[in-house]
């Protein structure tokens, strides 16, 4: 018990502190990370084998680490390094288009094809997020959807932070669509054995109905601000061509090629067997050889803040596991669900939201996906149905708040780098609201066609 109590205090300590915003993020992770492993770890468990296993180092160096065949599942155990390190992989191709002009170029772009209107920007942006998240990382979607708003941003002379938020929900709702979309996907689909297929015909359906209500929600949401903007902006002025924006011409269809690679590689890496960390570290040292003058510059550019941030996060949520926290949550589904598939439902969804919103949902649907199996062996239930729910569950509910999902952090972090922070009031003013909207609209939708 002592234990437990341990590995929740530092947790809630250290949320506590991020949503304070006193600290910088990395530095509050890490710090209770440290804690986990002496406190919980060593003084109270006295497990150098928790220890071991959070921390995760030796998966590295596994061949299914870099490559699976077969069915074999994404490593989630303790600090998920995979993530990490295409989180890591994707910022230094990030940079590398950055550096060749392609994100200024896109910018020009679009804001050339809508007239240079905020209003249609917003909507065109938000559309753009979601149906890029279903078939690339959206972590990557909001890297680089981000930037573009900032640049954006700083040319129209608008706040970026509205376009940011929604862009982020956008994504991770249209990550939910698809196997390859969100982190917790990946993990259902490959420990499963779904395809891309099967989800975008079941979630991929919730997702396009819950689009078209959550860009109007936004829309009205932040209409006053959107209006504003739409109303200062200058017909008159001359805008620079989308052209002027690259700055070599080689370098940018080098890095247009390899941005189309990994998406290639990302959408069909189910069937190639490359894991996520194989890609990003492909992609990064393709980038680094083919922009070897710059790479010290693309290097410095790349946000290790995130990275450290992601690190500290996984060696708290390890003490969840190894204390059994997780496990106890996931119980308390089975043993109150019965065998009524309605409730079974609402109960996966709506709890694994609520937990994804405060605690990483890469390991929580790790940790779920043993539980539904269970159900649909005990009950009878449909373990598609299950799985459709937690994936909806814990995709929408890390949408909540800044930490609930890797798409957040990234998205938060780039526009905090760029001289807007968001704090936590901000994002969850009107990211809660619509993360309840979805959640409902996916509640009723798994009702109405499986119950």
């Amino acid at each position: 018990m002592v234990t437990k109590m341990c590995a929740v205090i530092i947790f809630l300590v250290m949320f506590a502190l991020i949503i304070t915003d006193k600290f910088e993020r990395h530095l509050v992770t890490l710090g209770c990370g440290a804690a986990t492993l002496i406190v919980v770890f060593g003084f109270c468990m006295h497990s150098m084998d928790a220890v071991v296993e959070t921390l995760n180092v030796h998966n590295i160096f596994t061949l299914g680490f870099w490559y699976e065949a077969g069915s074999a599942s994404e490593s989630t155990g303790g600090i998920n390094w995979a993530t990490i390190i295409f989180i890591v992989g994707m910022m230094v191709m990030v940079e590398g288009m950055a550096k060749a002009g392609f994100f200024r170029w896109l910018c020009m772009a679009i804001a050339k094809l809508v007239h240079y209107r905020t209003i249609p920007i917003f909507v065109t942006f938000m559309i753009m997020s979601s149906v890029l998240a279903m078939f690339i990382d959206s972590i990557t979607v909001i890297l680089f959807l981000a930037a573009v708003t900032v640049e954006l941003a700083r040319l129209l002379k608008f706040n970026p932070v509205p376009m940011v938020l929604a862009e982020v929900f956008c994504a991770n709702l249209g990550g939910s669509a698809t196997m390859c979309g969100d982190p917790p996907n990946i993990i259902i689909g490959t420990s499963l054995g779904y395809s891309f297929a099967d989800f975008i015909t079941n979630t991929g359906v919730i997702a396009g109905i819950s689009l078209v209500i959550v860009v109007v929600f936004f829309y009205f949401c932040y209409r006053k601000q959107l209006i504003q903007s739409e109303g200062s902006a200058d017909e008159k002025r001359e805008y620079p061509s989308p052209a002027s924006a690259i700055t070599n011409k080689k370098d940018f269809a080098v890095s247009t090629v390899i941005f189309l690679v990994a998406v290639v590689m990302l959408v069909t890496h189910a069937q190639t067997g490359l894991t996520v960390a194989f890609i990003g570290l492909f992609i990064a040292i393709v980038t680094l050889l083919f922009s070897w003058k710059d790479a010290g510059k693309i290097l410095k550019g790349v946000d290790y803040k995130t990275a450290l941030f992601f690190v500290g996060l996984f060696v708290v949520v390890g003490g969840l596991e190894q204390t059994g926290i997780l496990v106890t949550i996931a119980s308390f589904i089975e043993k109150i669900s019965g065998g009524n598939l309605k409730l079974m439902v609402a109960i996966i969804i709506w709890v694994s939201a609520v937990a994804s919103a405060f605690i990483d949902n890469i390991p929580f649907a790790a940790t779920m996906i043993p539980v539904i199996k269970s159900l649909a062996q005990t009950t009878g239930a449909d373990l598609s149905v299950l799985a459709w729910a937690l994936s909806m569950g814990t995709d929408i509910g890390g949408s909540a708040t800044p930490i609930g999902a890797s798409a957040n952090v990234v998205g938060t972090s780039v526009a905090a780098r760029e001289g807007y922070p968001i704090g936590w009031g901000t994002y969850c003013k009107a990211n809660v609201p619509a993360t309840i909207l979805v959640l409902l609209i996916s509640t009723i939708f798994i009702w109405l066609r499986y119950c």
